[in-house]
């Protein structure tokens, strides 16, 4: 209001008209808005529906709120104590027990000539002659509107994405909802029940993503990881497919949980990877997986995982993907594994620092995982289902301890690199403190062999030489990571830098 007031730029409203009915939503603020007259085109709002709401709920008088709420509509007045001033408001909203007569008056008035008058009756002539001012303000005013009209729906969409890059960052997803919505399909509750689903695994944040699963959808349906594939479909086809499409994602999710102990989706190196697998499980649901299919599937997760495929702008790989899990699915030829990689080498995990957020971090998590693990102090099985339930856990830690490596001035990046971390409990953890790796050895059981091998922890452990121990530690992990990918390995090199 204080913009219109002032004549400021407010930007347009853009409309979309058409003769289709979609679900819309029908209330305005507090307002509940009457269904369109019938076969009367409809303008739908595709950019302004929050400066569309000011204006309607301040001077409309033909509805009737539900409520005075505060938290969704109140009264807008003008108020003749402000000072007149570029940024601050001269309008303020109030409740009915907030008014006062004198001070404030109401803008709900100002295009109803007798309400008006009457609302003026009881002001100085000053007042009268000041709010007669500010209502010609808001009489003479014209907000911009762009109407287009058509029924080509990729249209639409892009025209939305485009006017809300800066904003809302649903677009896509807004519109789809809104043409396959039947009285039987509401696709944002399908994916709110997916969400649900999902709790239990870990998964929540798969349902919640509306991004990851709307581009699950379209790579299932559209082989195209865009959303704006979705658009040009018919919405009927997409309510009929849907349920293939939940199916192919619990399958996804399940294929994760049981051959990578992905127990959560923060886990996941890469939520993007769900996104082939979902086109690949979506074909041929009534089939099982076969054993050459499972086995390319394990070594493309893995090479996406350690050659980091989907960072940067990963959409050509992603769709390059899709293409060929499906056609894996299929039985036909395929290269789903087979894309530009080269050997891995000890670097790979003496170069990246242990940071949960980074790709490198969880993949190292997955491939201890993958080693079936035991606990170091009693040499019992790891319980993968906890230590990997959650991300806050922190059930990994340095096989040197940090505060033993600061005290013989190790590098801080060399103390906090891949190769010394291995899966162990915050208590264990607590029992090694800082000491040296031969002292806490003395915690352990008589015979460590089991242990050391389940986390690839070489004799130099507890030699108390951690330049020894992270380059043995290094070459153990690169070799077991080369096997999961079917590469070879770079020949050994010098220690890195920072050990003394």
């Amino acid at each position: 209001m204080d913009s219109l007031y002032k004549q400021y730029p407010v930007g347009s409203i853009l409309l979309w008209r058409t003769g289709s009915r979609l679900k819309s939503e029908n209330r305005l603020g507090a307002f509940e808005l009457p269904p369109p007259q019938k076969d009367y085109p409809v303008d739908y709002v595709l950019d302004g529906q929050q400066r569309l709401t000011s204006v309607f709920t301040t001077f409309q008088r033909s509805l009737a709120p539900s409520s005075e709420d505060p938290d969704t509509w109140l009264p807008i007045y003008y108020d003749f104590a402000a000072e007149e001033d570029a940024q601050d408001s001269r309008f303020v909203a109030l409740t009915s027990e907030s008014m006062e007569v004198r001070r404030y008056f109401p803008l709900s008035s100002f295009f109803d000539p007798v309400e008006f008058s009457t609302a003026t009756r009881d002001l100085t002539t000053d007042q009268h002659r000041e709010i007669v001012h500010v209502q010609q303000r808001f009489l003479t005013t014209l907000l911009p509107v762009q109407t287009f009209e058509t029924e080509d729906r990729a249209t639409v969409a892009i025209v939305f994405e485009r006017v809300n890059r800066m904003g809302i960052p649903l677009n896509t997803y807004q519109l789809l909802t809104a043409w396959t919505w039947s009285d039987e399909f509401d696709l944002q509750q399908r994916f709110e029940d997916l969400a649900d689903e999902f709790e239990e695994f870990g998964f929540q944040d798969v349902g919640d993503d509306v991004d990851l699963m709307m581009r699950c959808c379209a790579a299932a349906l559209q082989n195209d990881p865009s959303p704006t594939s979705l658009v040009e479909m018919h919405g009927g086809a997409v309510r009929n497919q849907f349920p293939q499409v939940e199916e192919a994602i619990r399958r996804s999710v399940d294929f994760l949980r049981t051959n990578f102990h992905v127990r959560h989706i923060r886990f996941l190196p890469y939520s993007a990877l769900l996104i082939p697998l979902t086109a690949f499980f979506f074909v041929n649901q009534a089939r099982p997986v076969t054993g050459d299919q499972h086995e390319e599937l394990t070594l493309w997760f893995w090479r996406c995982c350690f050659f980091h495929r989907y960072s940067g702008n990963p959409q050509r790989n992603i769709k390059r993907d899709i293409l060929e899990a499906v056609k894996l699915r299929q039985g036909e030829p395929s290269t789903l594994a087979t894309f530009g990689i080269g050997p891995l080498d000890f670097d790979y995990f003496t170069d990246n620092v242990f940071n949960f957020r980074t790709v490198a971090t969880k993949t190292h998590i997955l491939l201890l995982a993958s080693l079936r693990p035991l606990t170091f102090m009693s040499g019992s099985q790891v319980m993968l289902d906890d230590v990997l339930a959650e991300p806050n856990r922190r059930e990994y830690h340095h096989c040197y301890p940090r505060a033993y490596l600061m005290q013989n001035s190790f590098d801080d990046r060399l103390i906090n690199c891949l190769a010394n971390y291995a899966i162990i409990s915050r208590s264990e953890n607590r029992d090694i403190g800082g000491r040296a790796p031969s002292e806490y050895r003395t915690l352990m059981p008589a015979d460590t062999t089991s242990i050391q091998r389940s986390a690839l922890l070489p004799d130099s452990l507890f030699e108390d030489n951690y330049s020894k121990f992270i380059v043995e530690r290094a070459d153990l992990l690169a070799t077991a990571a080369c096997l999961l990918c079917d590469v070879p390995k770079m020949p050994m090199k010098t220690p890195p830098e920072g050990s003394d």
